[in-house]
């Protein structure tokens, strides 16, 4: 069984097989530090976390390598540490942060690199300094900037057409261009930003060559997989396939020299209730917000509960299956708590569904099927098919980074102590009138249950209760 991954510079699903499988490269755009992330920047570390959580199951864990960057060095940075008066540093460390807080609660494991672009001056000014030496860059009024029509094969991953951006683009901005697409590498700082020495003056990097530079100096070229959202397909990473092959004086090159990732994958867009998140319309919601609302787990349920290229929804009605969906599987495990999981990997048809490009959905239909295996066997008191069972779901829930909670807490979580102890009272009444074979009496009990929103579950090993939602 292989892992097959989408690769959007080919347009298919590609079987993965990375160049070293001793040293596997994965690199994910991560976050601006400016503000707390929304909801729509989660997507990616999320799909990306069940990724490399595949890969390090398959090569070792000391095998893959697994970068995400921080950008701390931006517009947006600057503007707010500006109104506070305060070094950018001060914001970026706060928001940061706060962004690691929130990935902790999506259960999204640390990466093993997060390189920062101030720690990478160096690299990025030596890496724009021989993109010049190449002739692929110029220099134009204190900026240096890329030379598109330098790099033949740009607009590839986009599936755009040069020539015609150049004839449908509007009115140049800034005169100094040669081309309208040509994008800075380096620009000067003004009087009041922070700036850092380079041979074309006092200034700081472009968006796109921080991320080049920092993959050529942590993970080397061609890097295995490079990910991120579909909006960072033009011109982010159209223009970081063109400064890092140009680098290397492979403007003409279509081989082998001329990669500079072997995959590309990237997840499709997050709207809410079918509209694009905007700051206008006032629907842009804060992850940190939602998982202070909600446990994370539900979140990150909520986010892979789709296929990872197919667009997302963001209602509460996906919030709310994502609950009950979680509910499900927990009661399951709780009802089986006296029952040992039997170490296991996971099943055959789950590893398929999540060796197919990250079929969630298709691994998550196996998580139910599971948990009804060990409903079945509770209830028949077949104790080693629940502890097979259990050991499976475990295993595969691992895998996409959930169930980690205590089945008993996150249920009781729930449930007020008042509305605990009528359940609980109810329960004991009910056993009782059923040992006395005073069926009313039951019955009487079972409608209050059922009144109370309770699902009693029946078994060999007594009586046990969940809530219905």
């Amino acid at each position: 069984m292989s892992l097959t991954l989408y690769d959007t510079l080919h347009r298919e699903k590609r079987v993965f097989a990375p160049r070293n499988p001793e040293r596997v490269t994965l690199y994910v755009c991560g976050p601006t530090v400016y503000d707390y992330a929304h909801i729509g920047n989660a997507r990616p570390p999320v799909v990306f976390d069940v990724l490399v959580r595949l890969l390090r199951r398959t090569y070792g864990a000391g095998s893959v390598v697994y970068a995400r960057n921080v950008t701390d060095v931006d517009d947006k940075i600057n503007a707010k540490a500006a109104r506070e008066g305060v070094p950018i540093g001060d914001v970026t460390a706060r928001y940061e942060a706060a962004y690691l807080a929130d990935m902790a609660a999506l259960n999204v494991s640390p990466p093993d690199l997060a390189p920062h672009v101030t720690d990478h001056m160096d690299a990025i000014v030596a890496q724009i300094g021989a993109i010049l030496d190449q002739g692929c860059a110029y220099v134009a009024e204190g900026h240096v900037l890329f030379d598109v029509s330098s790099y033949e094969n740009y607009g590839r991953l986009s599936g755009r057409n040069l020539d015609d951006m150049i004839m449908g683009a509007r009115v140049e901005v800034a005169p100094y261009k040669k081309n309208p697409h040509d994008f800075v590498l380096w620009k000067p700082s003004k009087a009041d930003e922070p700036s850092w020495p380079s041979p074309w003056g006092e200034g700081r990097p472009g968006w796109h060559i921080e991320c080049s530079a920092m993959i050529e100096e942590n993970l080397g070229l061609p890097i295995d997989i490079h990910g991120g959202g579909i909006d960072l397909v033009f011109p982010h990473h159209e223009n970081e396939i063109a400064q890092g092959v140009c680098a290397h004086g492979h403007a003409h090159d279509t081989g082998a020299h001329g990669e500079y990732a072997r995959y590309w994958m990237h997840n499709g867009f997050l709207t809410v209730d079918a509209e694009k998140m905007s700051k206008s319309i006032g629907n842009v919601l804060l992850l940190h917000d939602l998982v202070q609302a909600m446990p994370g787990e539900v979140v990150r349920w909520a986010l892979l509960s789709a296929h990872y290229r197919q667009p997302l929804d963001w209602t509460q009605s996906l919030l709310d299956q994502s609950k009950k969906s979680l509910d499900r599987l927990y009661g399951a495990l709780h009802r089986a708590a006296g029952v040992a999981a039997t170490e296991s990997d996971p099943p055959e048809d789950f590893l398929a569904s999540i060796q197919d490009d990250l079929n969630t959905p298709g691994a998550m239909a196996t998580l139910f099927a599971l948990s009804s295996e060990i409903e079945r066997g509770m209830t028949s008191g077949d104790h080693a098919a629940v502890g097979a069972a259990k050991g499976r779901l475990i295993a595969a829930a691992n895998l996409l980074g959930v169930l980690r909670s205590d089945p008993a807490g996150w249920l009781e979580g729930q449930v007020d102590d008042d509305l605990r102890a009528e359940v609980e009272g109810l329960m004991e009444s009910r056993t009782a009138a059923r040992a006395a074979k005073d069926w009313p009496e039951a019955d009487r009990i079972r409608d209050r249950l059922n009144a109370l929103n309770v699902v009693v579950m029946d078994g060999p090993d007594g009586p046990t209760w969940r809530m219905k939602n």
